[in-house]
């Protein structure tokens, strides 16, 4: 039976994280695996239940939610933002995310790279710094029209192009699956991810990091971590089923 407290099914969640992290072949056992509390239709005071049962971020899908919610104060945790983004919102997402995990297109990238050399050059001197803002590149493994995301046979190619703005920090990829009720039908997509990020990260493109592998949400994320995420994005197994 799943637990009715928030604090109890980030809990509830964890030990399944633990348990599957385990079972799975890649990387060390003592490999951090973090909890993306995804907050889309979260109240801000269920969302705080969240931050002090201690998730590692928040991923939120609409800007425009994520201020009402925060208006007055920012997230005690980073803000990853993890919905489809568009171009005129750069400056809004850079503004309140620590990381952009769904880096679609090479024009999104671009306008994220101008945008962090724009804030970087107005920095104050003593905390100007050349790293660019952290992303995780989306690939559309299971091909589907209605979901952003490069192609995986394009994905080296935009990395060749992505790894010269220096107002990117490549940090991993990260993907949605085709939804299918049994969560096994998710695994050949999460392997394919592993495999694409394997072979990025033989090109050694400089400033390009695999270290992070976002897959793997509330129905799917055992299969994930068994198949080697690094980061899952967990909604209504923390918050329940979204009304709207």
């Amino acid at each position: 039976m799943e637990p009715a407290g928030i604090a109890e099914r980030v809990r509830w969640v964890r030990e399944r994280m633990l348990a599957a992290r385990d079972r799975s072949p890649f990387g060390p056992r003592q490999r951090p695996v973090l909890l993306v509390a995804a907050t889309k239709g979260a109240s801000s005071a269920r969302v705080d239940e969240a931050i002090n049962a201690g998730v590692d971020a928040i991923g939120e899908n609409r800007l425009q939610e994520l201020v009402e919610k925060f208006a007055a104060r920012r997230p005690a945790v980073p803000c990853h933002f993890i919905g489809r983004l568009q171009r005129n919102k750069v400056r809004l997402a850079l503004h309140w995310c620590d990381m952009i995990q769904s880096v679609d297109s090479l024009p999104l990238a671009e306008a994220i790279h101008t945008r962090q050399m724009e804030l970087s050059a107005a920095a104050e001197p003593s905390i100007r710094g050349t790293r660019g803002r952290p992303v995780l590149v989306q690939v559309n493994v299971g091909g589907e029209a209605t979901k952003g995301g490069f192609a995986p046979e394009a994905l080296e190619g935009a990395m060749e192009q992505m790894a010269q703005w220096p107002g990117l920090a490549i940090e991993g990829l990260m993907t949605i699956p085709p939804y299918a009720p049994d969560p096994e039908a998710a695994r050949p997509h999460f392997r394919r991810l592993r495999g694409l990020a394997e072979q990025v990260a033989a090109r050694r493109f400089p400033g390009v990091s695999m270290a992070i592998l976002s897959m793997g949400m509330s129905h799917d994320f055992e299969v994930a971590i068994e198949e080697g995420s690094t980061m899952v994005r967990i909604g209504t197994a923390l918050f329940g089923p979204r009304l709207g």
